[in-house]
């Protein structure tokens, strides 16, 4: 990605960090910052923000599709997430936090362009389950293969061709290492039918891969 997000908190109450209390936050974890601003030091959170902005946006990315969308979306997730510090444990990882907001906002661009709810906290109705075979994770899948290789825009690409609804899943679980359980609690569906989404994902990985080699 290219440049930072812009940073509205950036022009809040005090003078931007010196470059010595720029050195100073790159030396805190990220729970001494997410502290820091919720105690008045917005420049701290923009600490947070260079840290996790490119992940962030690689997370809109890989679910929408579209580089502006997923800039503006990554912008708003951590529009949001300032906001909403005080329900931040600082004992936690901000990372994880992060990337389920800005998830959850994509998954609902998602859910609007399917003309049904698709996010964290509304889905639409379960697939039914079809039949395919048992599904494991094996060191055969190609996103895990291609992942670690040289062809990893080609994957983006693959991704990228799935629909909405096996992109999610494979974002969930392979970029964000999500069990099943969390998968299924999620998007509001069962177990049963995040196992067949990313069966057919797969296959669709698999099928267009071959195509483009």
């Amino acid at each position: 990605m290219d440049g930072t997000l812009a940073q509205p908190w950036g022009a809040a109450h005090r003078p931007l960090s010196t470059p010595a209390e720029i050195e100073t936050w790159t030396r805190l974890t990220d729970g001494q910052l997410a502290m820091l601003a919720r105690g008045g030091r917005p420049d701290a959170y923009g600490e947070l923000v260079r840290r996790h902005q490119l992940a962030v946006y690689n997370i809109a990315y890989r679910l929408v599709g579209e580089r502006e969308e997923a800039l503006d979306l990554a912008q708003d997730a951590f529009v949001r997430a300032y906001a909403a510090l005080a329900n931040f444990d600082p004992a936690r990882p901000f990372g994880p936090w992060i990337n389920r907001v800005v998830t959850n906002l994509a998954l609902n661009v998602l859910g609007r362009r399917a003309g049904a709810p698709l996010s964290l906290e509304r889905s639409p109705a379960a697939e039914s389950h079809a039949g395919g075979g048992a599904l494991t994770d094996s060191a055969a899948e190609p996103e895990r293969v291609y992942l670690a290789g040289e062809r990893q825009a080609l994957l983006r690409q693959a991704i990228l061709a799935l629909p909405p609804h096996y992109r999610a899943v494979v974002e969930l679980r392979h970029f964000q290492d999500r069990s099943y359980d969390e998968i299924a609690a999620a998007l509001a569906i069962p177990p049963s039918a995040v196992k067949s989404h990313l069966f057919r994902a797969r296959r669709l990985l698999r099928q267009w891969l071959e195509d483009h080699a």
